[in-house]
């Protein structure tokens, strides 16, 4: 008694206050369960569509086009599909759509029901929504992985298309590697973004939060925002690069013209070879382990640059390169363009296709690192994911907002009621 008897959507709302999916599944043993669909400010060009209506109501951003497109043409096809086949569900969808982008229905409509069926499959399994999310990878993937609490990457001073301030640079993260629990790690992540606002508020600056919950002030420099960092560590008797190591997102695709990455708060145009030394320079003078997006999506020869300079000393990250796509992230194993991949499942549409993207990295030695989007909700699902997958590291926001710490506080949980579930700790040694 685990079929699918419906499948109803509405219109709610994300974390800046943009309409997005909510959708629920119904079986025929009476249980449901409701998914709630992400969405992202700096997306990349080759993400798959998120439909929305136009036209003047909620500034265009309405998805009522992709509701209907869920209840008059994906609920049809899905009625009597057992919900436990997640990867016939998914396959079914991606070809009912039928495009390269899931434009037709609207990945965001594909997604809510996607996450919506993984749901409702753990709930007729009887298992913990991370337990079944590792028995649906070794379905799909016939490999099967070891589950873990990962390291979470707090993103704790806000720049770039995620705040009002100058600072070029998207997330300046902190990471507790040193930390020997999820918990612990929590603490002192909580304790250093106190302690950082006790700084900012000596120095007059704002204290204001962008839209992952870091602080967003105005500062002269990528290097103030990383040494105010540094001390707010330091104030709690914890050691930067040994207890607390530090990550990048530059989202560089947002700042790249005419060739060229223009740092307007440091009034810098630096082409892909000086900003590659730029950011090695940082690398050298600060214990970053970790850079994001440090080039932008399509500029090949400054990622190849890039990865041959740091690749054996730094996790490069492509988001905007690899979109969580199969295909795109081929090209970048078979070119050498970083070494890990961003997971954002409403970039690719459909949970089967996000398992695969991480098998595939697995299978090459990349690292993964389960992200939320700016745009998100209280569904803590990447959690569940994040533990399920084993990938060893989660990047959703400051803890600050009911948005990202809803992810944090679902993680706590799953460690209490998991004594013995290994924390990945400094996946970097």
């Amino acid at each position: 008694m685990s079929n699918i008897q419906s499948i109803q959507a509405i219109q709610v709302f994300d974390s800046r206050g943009s309409p997005t999916i909510s959708c629920e599944i119904h079986l025929n043993n009476g249980s449901s369960f409701i998914s709630m669909v992400p969405s992202g400010a700096s997306t990349g060009s080759r993400e798959a569509l998120e439909l929305r209506d136009g036209g003047k109501d909620y500034m265009g951003k309405g998805v009522m086009n992709a509701i209907d497109n869920i209840h008059n043409l994906i609920a049809p096809a899905l009625i009597g599909f057992d919900v436990r086949d997640q990867q016939s569900i998914d396959e079914k969808m991606i070809a009912l759509d039928g495009s390269i982008t899931k434009s037709n229905f609207g990945a965001n409509a594909i997604l809510g029901v996607s996450l919506a069926v993984l749901g409702a499959g753990a709930k007729v399994s009887e298992q913990p929504l991370y337990k079944y999310i590792n028995n649906v990878f070794h379905e799909i993937n016939s490999v099967k992985l070891d589950m873990q609490l990962p390291v979470p990457m707090l993103n704790i001073i806000n720049g770039g298309e995620h705040a009002d301030n100058n600072i070029d640079i998207q997330e300046f993260m902190i990471m507790p590697v040193g930390a020997t629990s999820f918990s612990q790690g929590m603490q002192w992540s909580v304790e250093i973004y106190g302690g950082l606002k006790k700084l900012l508020q000596q120095r007059n600056l704002s204290t204001g939060v962008g839209d992952e919950g870091g602080f967003a002030p105005n500062l002269q420099s990528h290097e103030e925002a990383i040494e105010l960092i540094i001390e707010a560590i330091e104030s709690n008797n914890l050691k930067p690069g040994l207890d607390v190591s530090l990550a990048l997102d530059c989202a560089a695709t947002e700042f790249y013209e005419n060739n060229l990455y223009s740092l307007k708060g440091e009034a810098l145009k630096l082409t892909s070879p000086e900003f590659s030394k730029y950011l090695e320079s940082l690398s050298s003078s600060y214990p970053i382990v970790s850079i994001e997006d440090g080039m932008d999506e399509s500029d090949y020869k400054g990622w190849k640059t890039l990865t041959d300079a740091l690749g054996s000393k730094c996790q490069l990250v492509g988001d905007d390169l690899f979109v969580t796509n199969v295909a795109e992230l081929q090209k970048g194993i078979d070119e050498s363009l970083g070494n890990s991949i961003l997971i954002k499942f409403n970039q690719i549409g459909t949970i089967t296709e996000t398992m695969q993207t991480i098998h595939l990295a697995n299978e090459h030695h990349f690292s993964s690192v389960i992200s939320h989007r700016s745009g998100e909700t209280e569904d803590s699902i990447i959690a569940d994911l994040c533990v399920g997958l084993g990938t060893g590291q989660i990047k959703t926001g400051a803890p600050c907002r009911s948005d990202r710490v809803a992810k944090y506080n679902r993680l706590l949980w799953i460690e209490a009621k998991n004594k013995n579930l290994k924390f990945a700790g400094n996946v970097f040694s």
